[in-house]
C-alpha cells in the first residue's frame, strides 16, 4: 500500500509541476488553446494518442469487446492504429494545420464559421460540442471505479475528486502546452504499463500459446455455436466487429478534441514524424488493450451480475502489488490525458464560439483566457458530479446518462466528420450540406437513444448506429452540395489560396 501511495503522490506531483512550469505559455488564447502552434512531433503525437485512448478503452471497451469477440477484438486496435491514427494524420494533418492557421481558427466550430462564412454554423457546431462532450467527459471516471477500489480499498468518490482537482490545476495553470507535456509523460507510462500487464497476465495462463489453447475450448452458444469461435481470425460476429472498428477508428476524424491536435503542429517534418509515432503508439496501446481483453473468458467473471467493467479488474486482481500500482497509474494517465483534452475543447468552444461576439460583443484576449479557465472548472465539476451521482444513485432512470455517454462519440463524429473532411479538400462543399450533416448525425444518435427499438436490428447498437451516421455523412455532404446553391467563389478561393502559397524548401527535397 505504501508503494502504491508513493507512486500516486509522485505521479500527481509531476503533473502539477508541469502545469506550473508551463504557465508562461498560457497568457493568450493562441498559447492557452494551441500552445502557440509550436508543438513538436513527439508531444503532438502522444497528445493525440493519449486523448484517443482513455480508461473507457482500457477498462470498458477492452473488456466488453474482448468478451464478445475473443482474440479477434485485436482488429479494433489495429483499425485504431491504421485508420484512426495513420490515415488521420496522413489525410487531415497537413491540410488542417495550413487552413486553420490561414483562417485564424482555434476550434472546430470556428473553422466551420470562417470556412463557410456562417455564424449560424459556428453556433450550431458549438452547441453540439457542448451537449455531447460533457457526458463523454463524465464517462472517463467510470473505468476507474472498480480498479481504484480494488487497489486501495477506498470509496470511488475520492478518486473522482482527486483526479478532477489535479487535472484542473495543471490544465488551468499551463493550458495546452502543460497538457501536451503531461500527455507525453502519461503516454510513456501507458506504453510501459500495457506491455508489462499483458506479459504478466499471459504468464499466469502458462504463456501465449497455452492461453490461446484455453480460449479455443471456450464455448458460449448464446454468442456462437462455432467451435473455437473466440480464438478465430474474425471471431464469432465479424459484422458487428466491423461496426466497432469503424466507429472507434474513423470516428477520430470528426472529434473536436482530436482534430484540434493538428492545429498546433509546428513544422512540416513534424507531420511525418508525428504520423509514425502516433501509429506506433496506437498499435501498442490500443492493440495491446484489445488483445488483453480477448483473453477475458479465461477468468472467472460473472458478467451477468457485475457487467463488462468487471472483466479487466478481475484479470488484474491477482497481479503483484507493484504491477497493480502500475496499472492504477496507467489508467489514471489514460483518463487524465483525455479529460484535459476534452475540457480544453469544451471550454474554448463555449468561450470563443458561443459567448464571444454573440452574448459578449467585445472580449479582449486576456478576458477570453480567464473565461476559458473558469469554464474548465465548471466542466470538470459538472462531469465529476454526473459520475458521482450515477454511481451513488439507485434510480434506474439515471441509466439515461450512461446511454447518452454511449452515443456521444457517434453523434460528434457523425455530425462533423464529413463536413470537416470535405471542407478541407473540396471547393464545392456548401453550407447547407454542413447543416444537413450536423442535423442528421446528431439527430439520428439522439433518436437511437430514445427510440432504439424502432431501429433496424443491426442499428439498435449505438456503436453500429454511430458508424452508420459517419459513413452516411460521407455520402450526404457531396449529394447535398451538388443540388444546393454554389458557395461564393471568392470565399472559397480565399480559403484554398493557403494551399498554393509558395514556401522555400531544402535542396535535398527539391532541386528547383
Amino acid at each position: 500500500m505504501v508503494l502504491k501511495i508513493v507512486m500516486l503522490v509522485l505521479f500527481f506531483g509531476v503533473m502539477v509541476g508541469v502545469g506550473i512550469y508551463c504557465r508562461k505559455n498560457a497568457t493568450d488564447v493562441n498559447g492557452f488553446v494551441l500552445g502557440g502552434r509550436s508543438v513538436g512531433p513527439w508531444l503532438t503525437a502522444f497528445a493525440y494518442g493519449t486523448s484517443y485512448f482513455s480508461a473507457v478503452i482500457f477498462i470498458g471497451y477492452a473488456g466488453q469487446f474482448g468478451w464478445k469477440y475473443g482474440i479477434a477484438s485485436t482488429w479494433i486496435g489495429i483499425g485504431n492504429a491504421l485508420i484512426g491514427s495513420f490515415l488521420a494524420w496522413a489525410i487531415l494533418g497537413r491540410r488542417t494545420r495550413i487552413m486553420t492557421q490561414h483562417l485564424n481558427s482555434a476550434t472546430m466550430p470556428e473553422f466551420f464559421g470562417k470556412r463557410f462564412n456562417s455564424k449560424g454554423l459556428k453556433i450550431g457546431a458549438s452547441i453540439i460540442v457542448f451537449i455531447f462532450l460533457i457526458p463523454y467527459t463524465a464517462s472517463l471516471y467510470n473505468g476507474l471505479s472498480r480498479l481504484f477500489e480494488m487497489a486501495f480499498g477506498i470509496p470511488y468518490i475520492w478518486c473522482i475528486i482527486a483526479m478532477s482537482v489535479l487535472t484542473g490545476i495543471y490544465v488551468i495553470a499551463g493550458g495546452y502546452m502543460a497538457t501536451a507535456i503531461n500527455d507525453f509523460i502519461q503516454g510513456i507510462i501507458m506504453l510501459i504499463g500495457i506491455v508489462a500487464v499483458i506479459a504478466a497476465v499471459l504468464s499466469q495462463q502458462g504463456g501465449f500459446l497455452e492461453a490461446l489453447k484455453g480460449l479455443s475450448q471456450v464455448t458460449d452458444e448464446t454468442v456462437s455455436d462455432m467451435p473455437g469461435a473466440f480464438n478465430s481470425f474474425f471471431g464469432p460476429d465479424p459484422l458487428n466487429l466491423l461496426g466497432v472498428v469503424i466507429l472507434t477508428s474513423l470516428g477520430t476524424w470528426g472529434l473536436p478534441q482530436m482534430v484540434q491536435k493538428f492545429y498546433a503542429i509546428k513544422h512540416e517534418k513534424d507531420i511525418r514524424k508525428g504520423t509514425v509515432i502516433s501509429t506506433g503508439f496506437a498499435i501498442i496501446v490500443a492493440g495491446g488493450c484489445y488483445f488483453l481483453g480477448g483473453f477475458g473468458r479465461l477468468f472467472d467473471v460473472d458478467v451477468a451480475a457485475n457487467g463488462y467493467d468487471a472483466i479487466i479488474p478481475t484479470m488484474l486482481s491477482t497481479l503483484p502489488d507493484i504491477l497493480i500500482a502500475v496499472v492504477v497509474i496507467l489508467v489514471l494517465s489514460a483518463s487524465m490525458s483525455t479529460l484535459s483534452s476534452l475540457v480544453i475543447a469544451s471550454s474554448s468552444t463555449l468561450t470563443i464560439d458561443l459567448l464571444k461576439g454573440n452574448i459578449i460583443k467585445k472580449m479582449s484576449d486576456k478576458k477570453q483566457v480567464v473565461l476559458i479557465r473558469i469554464f474548465i472548472v465548471v466542466f470538470i465539476a459538472i462531469s465529476a458530479f454526473i459520475a458521482i451521482y450515477q454511481t451513488q444513485s439507485k434510480n434506474e432512470s439515471v441509466k439515461f446518462i450512461a446511454q447518452l455517454m454511449g452515443v456521444s462519440w457517434g453523434a460528434l463524429a457523425g455530425a462533423f466528420l464529413a463536413p470537416f473532411l470535405y471542407g478541407l479538400y473540396w471547393k464545392k462543399t456548401t453550407k447547407l450540406a454542413c447543416w444537413v450533416s450536423f442535423i442528421f448525425g446528431a439527430g439520428v444518435m439522439v433518436l437511437n437513444l430514445f427510440f432504439r427499438s424502432f431501429f433496424p436490428v443491426i442499428l439498435q447498437s449505438p456503436i453500429n448506429c454511430g458508424a452508420f451516421t459517419m459513413i452516411a455523412g460521407l455520402i450526404i455532404v457531396p449529394l447535398v452540395s451538388l443540388i444546393s446553391p454554389k458557395p461564393d467563389k471568392q470565399l472559397v478561393d480565399d480559403a484554398f489560396a493557403c494551399y498554393e502559397k509558395r514556401v522555400p524548401a531544402a535542396q535535398k527535397r527539391s532541386l528547383d
